[in-house]
């Protein structure tokens, strides 16, 4: 089963910090890490290096868990808008007809729906199926988003092997 979402809004298909709006800001994840990470790192400076490491420790393990968090939540719940937003026009199935955000529910489910144990035509009777409920206000068909979605399949695959 996959964890395709079933109906995002466009703040959080872009996964936006709720203070800046920009994308790719996953503060859960970064919340979530960096409390482990200061309480592991700071947790073994401070049996080492007594209570000053602790507190260095804490501090070092909180930043490099809020990366690391995040990294984890992005290979979870990608952002797709700034790159495809950017990517888009330069792709064959581009039209100067179709907008941005009509395709931009596709590259979403593309990358969300990516499995590594089977290939995107195994998945793509699934896929289409998903699109109706995920494509929101795209009056596009599958067979009109279907290489953007293979698109961001593809994608994903390449940045996790």
């Amino acid at each position: 089963m996959s964890n395709a979402p079933k109906n995002k809004s466009k703040s959080e298909l872009r996964n936006e910090d709720p203070i800046t709006s920009e994308p790719g800001a996953h503060p859960v994840g970064v919340g979530v890490g960096s409390a482990l990470g200061g309480a592991a790192v700071g947790a073994l400076a401070g049996a080492l290096g007594g209570p000053v490491g602790a507190v260095v420790g804490a501090v070092a393990g909180g930043i490099s868990g809020a990366y690391g968090g995040k990294a984890v939540a992005e290979s979870i719940d990608p952002t797709v808008d700034a790159y495809w937003r950017e990517t888009y026009p330069t792709r064959p199935y581009f039209s100067p007809h179709r907008e941005y955000k009509l395709v931009e529910p596709a590259y979403h489910l593309g990358a969300t729906m990516y499995n590594p144990d089977s290939t995107f035509e195994s998945q793509e009777d699934a896929m289409e199926e998903r699109w109706e409920s995920t494509r929101g206000s795209s009056s596009l068909t599958w067979s009109d988003v279907k290489e953007a979605a293979r698109d961001a399949w593809n994608r994903r695959a390449a940045s996790l092997s």
